[in-house]
């Protein structure tokens, strides 16, 4: 069984940045999509990037283009997320996601993750 651990979460001031990781064990490069989400409460939760392991191309959703950065470690099996430029409409819970069932193109996985971690909240103040 795949178990992810998010880390990095914590409270901002907005403008400021923040780093999540994402440690995969038992976890072996796949060519499928790994990602992350975050779900703010009372909204739908919402991908905002993912990155294809075979090739690292990446995918952002428009709120974290030109200020999310998603990376991986294959050596470490280690997935982060660089925050920066952070606003209070980033406030939410994050989740990384592994091993798309679905398609993976482009970063993006054209259905769903077979593996989710338990979530990091991240808090930014206005």
């Amino acid at each position: 069984q795949v178990q992810l651990v998010e880390s990095g979460g914590g409270s901002v001031q907005a403008g400021g940045s923040l780093r999540l990781s994402c440690a995969a064990s038992q976890y072996t490069v796949s060519p499928y999509c790994m990602g992350w989400f975050r779900q703010a409460p009372g909204k739908e939760r919402e991908e905002v990037a993912g990155i294809s392991a075979s090739d690292s191309s990446t995918y952002y959703a428009d709120s974290a283009k030109g200020r999310f950065t998603v990376s991986q470690d294959n050596a470490k099996n280690i997935l982060y997320l660089q925050m920066n430029g952070l606003k209070p409409e980033d406030t939410a819970i994050y989740y990384c996601a592994a091993d798309c069932l679905g398609y993976c193109s482009g970063g993006y996985c054209y259905g769903d993750f077979k593996y989710w971690g338990q979530g990091t909240q991240v808090t930014v103040s206005s």
